[in-house]
């Protein structure tokens, strides 16, 4: 019994001439070019953003509109979206079309003043910068064994050379309180006028390390001096209320002997007593 394919085609295919191919474009039909070379006021842009196969078409046209605008011009979302009728929604999600291939790059930069700006950089060419020699990399540079410096402590109105020992004496004792604190000469000399600033102000000793020593952080202490400096910088006591000066006490005379009677009594100068200068014209010496 005969079977029958049912793939097989039920008759030859004829194949079509090249001149008749369908793919094969006339030579009058099609887009035609009426080109004018620009001489003024134009924009180059590559063909890699004009054709992209994976941009929408508002993502390309606004990456041209992008690369024609002059440098310092704005293109957040609320300018684009005042200039073109499209929303805030779809000028925002071609914007991210842009930026994940590459066309724009949008950074957040602290200004002079303190502000915080995104700050938009425009590629006409993803992936390559407008430099022709690239930069040579940074060369890193070896760290110092004490890491970052030790940020600046305060410093005493009058260093004096005895307050600045006992700030240094106290320094050496904090290890005493916490093994951890163990400082070494550099920091202790970094750290001593900050604590001379305390003891300048009328804190105790007992103050001051109590202030340094409490509280701290169970976990090891990488570098305790950066901690102390923070402590005596952020915690730095106000100077003492201001105190007029005490006149000092009335001189006391030392005791005399009375050459009339024997009596004592006080005076500058050895002489003779009151009662026995009552009749006397000599001044009155006082007691």
């Amino acid at each position: 019994m005969d079977t029958q394919n049912p793939n097989a085609p039920t008759h030859a295919h004829t194949r079509v001439a090249a001149k008749k191919h369908p793919n094969r474009r006339h030579p009058h039909a099609g887009l035609v070019h009426d080109n004018t070379r620009h001489t003024t006021r134009f924009t180059v842009i590559g063909n890699h953003l004009a054709q992209h196969p994976e941009l929408s078409l508002l993502a390309i046209g606004l990456g041209t509109h992008i690369q024609s605008l002059p440098a310092g011009a704005r293109v957040d979302i609320k300018t684009l979206a005042a200039r073109f009728p499209e929303g805030t929604t779809r000028i925002a999600a071609a914007l991210r079309e842009l930026e994940v291939h590459g066309y724009l790059r949008r950074t957040r930069e602290r200004v002079p003043d303190g502000r915080i700006i995104t700050r938009t950089t425009s590629c006409n060419q993803p992936g390559h910068s407008g430099s022709e020699t690239p930069r040579p990399a940074p060369r890193k540079r070896p760290r110092r064994p004490g890491g970052k410096p030790l940020s600046a402590v305060p410093r005493p109105a009058c260093s004096a050379p005895a307050l600045l020992q006992q700030a240094t004496d106290l320094l050496g004792r904090l290890r005493r309180d916490d093994p951890r604190l163990l400082l070494s000469a550099c920091d202790t000399a970094h750290l001593a006028p900050g604590v001379a600033a305390w003891l300048e102000r009328d804190v105790s000793p007992t103050a001051v390390r109590h202030a340094l020593t409490t509280d701290l952080p169970p976990e090891p202490l990488h570098r305790p001096a950066a901690l102390l400096a923070h402590r005596l910088t952020a915690q730095l006591p106000p100077p003492p209320p201001f105190a007029p000066p005490t006149p000092p006490p009335p001189a006391r005379h030392p005791l005399q002997t009375c050459d009339g009677c024997d009596r004592a009594f006080r005076a500058p100068d050895p002489g003779h007593c009151r009662d026995c200068r009552s009749g006397r014209t000599e001044p009155l010496e006082a007691v």
